[in-house]
């Protein structure tokens, strides 16, 4: 019996290196693997890439080329894992061009490592947006280091257990990982490689930009009380009154007396403005400040709860997370737009479906309706100057559906403050003194509500409401009956509720009193009817 020859050793021409894409708010980690076959010259990639990613091709074979370490004209098979998952952007132009150096044996030990930047056909690296989440999905998933260009190497190093090794050229990248086998007068000399441990401790972090301050608002006692209250509890706020009465004035004051992020919320916040922000846009600190977003009215659904062709983006819902979304002149919006917050109010996250998959965004924020009382905005006071019709009024504030403003726990009037509030000798508190009640306020919330997982009164539940913080008969007598003739709905009693607790944490109360449930109830309806 004849044996067969033995055959000869089978030599590798794989390469793996790791990416990254966003997909919502969060990294995805891809495996990017290349092969070199022996047919004639071409590129094929595979794994659901977009037109941007598809455009890689022509970016690789040209970077390599300029940077003096071509590719082999052979058949070069990129295949991008898991393949079922939708890919978009150039942030994986790199770790493409390293696994293919790996399977033309330039490069070694690239496979934990993750690469992420757009490159220019003369090999220089380039910023790419998602930087953040897509390091910090590469942390949680083991992977240490981390390869960015030089823009974005403050961005990635806020990370904590983050290696950030970030480059200007792509023969950097190629002399840190060089092969032992590769010889070659492009890499002599090369290694402009700078080295960052990441992790962001709170000095390390960027203070608090410079906001408005409360101070600026003169009179408006009964608005700035309210605002403290919207603080403290976390609550959402129609302000309602004629035009120069300082409504924006108070909504853009907001975010002064909010507390600064957690580290945790911070990292949430920051994340999503490197997802949300141009490339160029430079990421060096966490976001403290709660972030503030203040879309025009004719802004489009997309456009305030995320979408677009292909996979769906963030909207101003979610740039907002943590922070406020303030809606200026509310009804001037579109009906559906406005009925579009209301998942996300309850929620606190929008879940958006396309045909190229699910994407769910996160979306707590504090929502600021500003509204004048009618079209002319002179329905004020005696309304003396007001021009519309009775049809006219009624109809311009029915705009806003009747459940979008039963989610509304403060409705309060703004009227024009009168000259003795501009004569005034000293100015109103400070955003600096009322931050520090509602820092108290807040505190006292977290204490009680620690046990059920809880940080806000905005945030308790009915169940909650009515079993472990249950009020006696007699402190709810006044709420309990406006429910039963319909004043208010079940929704509305559990609002104002909410905020009642909140007026007795700003009163170092520990439990609501009848006065706390009388004022929660007059600043929910003091707008009066506005559907």
């Amino acid at each position: 019996m004849t044996g067969h020859a033995p055959s000869a050793p089978r030599t590798t021409s794989m390469g793996r290196a790791r990416g990254a894409v966003v997909i919502g708010a969060e990294g995805r980690l891809i495996e990017v693997e290349a092969d070199i076959g022996q047919s004639l010259p071409s590129f094929v990639l595979l794994g659901l890439p977009d037109a941007a990613l598809r455009e890689s091709q022509d970016r690789v074979r040209s970077a390599a080329k300029n940077a003096g370490l071509s590719l082999p004209a052979r058949r070069l098979t990129v295949n991008l894992f898991p393949a079922s998952l939708p890919k978009a952007g150039s942030g994986l132009d790199l770790a493409i061009l390293v696994s293919a150096w790996a399977a033309d044996g330039k490069v070694s030990e690239t496979e934990n490592v993750l690469f992420m930047a757009e490159l220019g056909l003369d090999g220089r690296l380039r910023p790419v947006r998602g930087v953040l989440p897509a390091a910090a999905a590469a942390v949680h998933a083991g992977l240490g280091t981390i390869v960015v260009a030089q823009e974005n190497a403050a961005e990635a190093a806020l990370v904590p257990g983050a290696e950030v090794l970030s480059a200007d050229h792509v023969l950097d990248v190629a002399a840190a990982f060089r092969s032992p086998s590769l010889t070659g007068a492009a890499l002599e000399g090369t290694l402009g490689i700078s080295r960052l441990v990441g992790g962001v401790s709170t000095d390390e972090a960027h203070p608090a930009e410079q906001l408005p301050d409360l101070s600026e608002v003169r009179g408006q006692l009964e608005a700035r009380f309210a605002l403290e209250a919207a603080a403290a509890g976390g609550h959402n706020m129609l302000l309602l009154g004629p035009p120069g009465a300082g409504k924006t004035m108070l909504a853009e004051r907001l975010p002064s007396i909010l507390p600064p992020l957690t580290d945790e919320h911070a990292m949430e916040a920051t994340a999503i403005a490197s997802v949300s922000s141009a490339a160029q846009a430079q990421l060096t600190g966490l976001q403290r400040t709660p972030p503030f977003e203040a879309p025009h009215h004719s802004a489009s659904a997309a456009a305030i709860i995320g979408g677009g062709t292909g996979m769906p983006t963030p909207g101003a819902v979610t740039r907002a997370h943590r922070g406020v979304l303030f809606l200026d002149e509310a009804p001037e919006f579109q009906r559906h737009v406005l009925d579009s917050l209301r998942q996300p109010i309850e929620t606190g996250r929008i879940a958006l479906q396309r045909s190229a998959g699910q994407v769910i965004f996160p979306a707590q924020f504090q929502l600021v309706l500003a509204a004048n009382p009618c079209p002319c905005g002179m329905n004020s006071g005696r309304g003396l100057q007001c021009t519309c019709t009775v049809a006219q009024r009624r109809g311009y504030l029915r705009r806003i559906s009747g459940p979008m403003l039963d989610r509304i726990d403060l409705q309060v009037r703004v009227e024009r403050p009168r000259s003795s509030a501009l004569a005034l000798a000293e100015p109103g508190e400070t955003s600096a003194q009322v931050l520090a009640r509602v820092r108290q306020a807040r505190a006292r919330q977290r204490e009680r509500l620690a046990p059920y997982g809880l940080q806000l009164n905005s945030q308790v539940s009915l169940k909650l409401l009515s079993d472990e913080l249950r009020m006696p008969r007699p402190v709810t007598a006044q709420l309990d009956a406006a429910l039963d003739r319909a004043l208010i709905s079940l929704r509305g009693y559990v609002r104002i509720l909410r905020l009642a607790w909140t007026l007795a944490d700003t009163q170092s109360r520990d439990e609501p009193a009848a006065e706390d449930i009388d004022a929660a109830m007059q600043l929910r309806l003091s707008a009066g009817d506005v559907r």
